[in-house]
């Protein structure tokens, strides 16, 4: 006779005690490494209500949680279907703590809790071994977390279930969704709290391509980013849901976001057949910013057409490349050896860089970057300081870092030189600021690190500039004037609302054509660098 659980509330309090006494024994990097972030109890409850809509009740469940930790979703399960109508359980968990103890907990015939990694499972062969119901929070490892030896099982393995061939920056969450699809009885139906940032990312395309074309797609539900799902995870989350059985051409997909499941805050149906891989799919629905739009324009010009757009300089050690005047003055570096670079945008209050007679910028926070191409022998030579204090780096270790090591010499930096105009790189929206981002004139001679977008004039802007210097200004202003809404669908976001943007994805943001492109088009086409 099965187990029955006559006080739900009071095993999942015991439960989320064993949670917390598990994830003490280990550190939170240790976790972050594992991609182990367990699933809140309400968050699992809503999922698992929300799957019961999608069931008829005269269906026998087969559930599969293949990330099973604690059994969170178990738990939920139990809450919204009845022992009688549940047929079967399964789960699967690779850290053997967690599993060793969750079987001891759950003890009971309705369960079969393997110890096992489920990427290295055998899936049934018949359809009555086959779940109907997949619930899953997989582990967030990132890909350079995944043992360089097993990422190209788990792509091969991939591909050869699925035809899919996953780009080779994929999440370890992305192997586990589409690998599901094997052990789902037809029509059976899967949910999967999973990061957001797939939607957005180039290493999602396969994953899309797979969502529209390989399964049928129900509906992905993008949570407030505010109001992160995990409290130790800085990460944007969603629900996927779809249903094992092949697509039609027209078939809706719902796409909500905000507030719960059930009752999303906002949403949008979108037919399959208008979605493709390679856009961005966090724009559906675009909601959550308020902002007025762009008046019609006749002609827009994007920013790729104007600009070459680099991130700033990533030294691989900014606390010992980055001076501030004290400590130049200090190790007694010369004028030759140095560049002024900007402190983070956090210590920058202006939209506008004045420069003193020197070049050097009007800020509160001066600061310089150590930055030399000359070999060490002739360092030691000539600039007798210099070695000193690259001596001192040595012994840290920094010139066996990363970025160090794929430098030379190992203390030369990337080419940067000043930008006229900066964009911060990331930012959150409050009550006061409505844009993550700042568009920044520079007139001074500093360089920027890689906290910043730097935007340099292609040679045609840059010949006109030469004529009409009041021009960039001109085009800042209307920079300044992008819609915050048109920046945020370019960027990404993750949890607690933190906004990013990559230079190639403010490269298609547009601006008014104040500038008269057609009459340099062709000159636009050249490189800066």
């Amino acid at each position: 006779m099965r187990t029955m659980y006559p006080n739900l509330d009071t095993i999942e309090e015991k439960r989320l005690l064993l949670q917390q006494k598990l994830d003490t024994e280990k550190t939170s990097q240790q976790r972050n490494i594992l991609g182990q972030f367990a699933t809140p109890t309400d968050l699992a409850i809503e999922i698992l209500h929300y799957a019961q809509t999608l069931i008829p009740d005269s269906e026998p469940i087969r559930f599969l949680d293949p990330a099973f930790g604690t059994g969170a979703f178990y738990s939920a399960l139990l809450r919204a279907f009845s022992t009688n109508q549940i047929e079967r359980a399964w789960g699967f968990e690779v850290d053997q703590c967690y599993g060793e103890n969750a079987i001891k907990f759950w003890a009971d015939d309705l369960l079969k809790l393997n110890l096992a990694d489920f990427t290295k499972a055998t899936p049934p062969l018949e359809d009555n071994k086959k779940f109907n119901l997949v619930i899953c929070n997989p582990p967030y490892v990132r890909h350079h977390h995944i043992d360089s030896d097993d990422k190209p099982r788990l792509r091969k393995l991939v591909q050869s279930y699925t035809n899919y061939r996953l780009n080779g920056l994929a999440g370890l969450y992305t192997y586990f969704m589409l690998l599901s699809q094997i052990w789902m009885s037809p029509n059976g139906l899967a949910g999967w709290l999973v990061p957001s940032e797939f939607l957005d990312v180039n290493y999602g395309k396969e994953v899309k391509r797979f969502l529209l074309k390989h399964v049928t797609l129900l509906q992905i539900h993008r949570f407030n980013p505010k109001q992160s799902q995990f409290d130790d995870a800085l990460v944007s989350s969603v629900v996927v849901w779809f249903k094992n059985c092949p697509p039609k051409q027209d078939h809706p997909i719902k796409f909500s976001y905000g507030g719960q499941l059930l009752a999303p805050e906002e949403s949008t149906v979108v037919a399959a057949e208008k979605l493709t891989p390679n856009e961005k799919w966090t724009k559906l629905p675009l909601i959550g910013f308020r902002s007025k739009p762009h008046k019609n324009i006749e002609k827009k010009i994007k920013l790729s057409e104007l600009f070459t757009i680099k991130r700033g300089i990533a030294t691989g050690a900014n606390k010992f490349f980055i001076l501030t005047p004290e400590q130049v003055s200090q190790f007694k570096l010369p004028e030759e050896c140095l560049k002024p670079i900007l402190p983070s945008p956090r210590y920058l209050d202006q939209f506008e860089i004045e420069a003193d007679e020197y070049g050097l910028p009007k800020i509160r926070k001066l600061l310089f970057l150590l930055d030399c191409k000359l070999p060490e022998s002739v360092v030691e030579q000539y600039y007798p300081s210099v070695w000193r204090y690259l001596q001192l780096g040595v012994e840290q270790g920094i010139h066996q870092r990363y970025l160090s090591q794929h430098r030379s010499p190992w203390y030369a930096q990337e080419v940067r030189p000043p930008a006229p105009i900066l964009c911060t790189y990331m930012g959150r929206v409050n009550l006061t600021k409505e844009n993550p981002f700042r568009f920044i004139m520079n007139k001074s001679r500093a360089t920027a690190p890689n906290v910043y977008l730097l935007m340099y004039p292609k040679p045609a802007l840059d010949l006109q500039l030469k004529n009409n210097p009041d021009l960039l200004r001109l085009i800042w202003q209307e920079i300044r004037q992008i819609s915050p809404i048109d920046l945020i669908s370019e960027g990404r976001i993750y949890g607690g609302g933190l906004h990013k943007i990559e230079p190639n994805e403010l490269a298609n943001a547009a601006i008014r054509d104040v500038v008269g492109i057609d009459d340099f088009k062709d000159g636009l086409q050249l490189s800066m660098f």
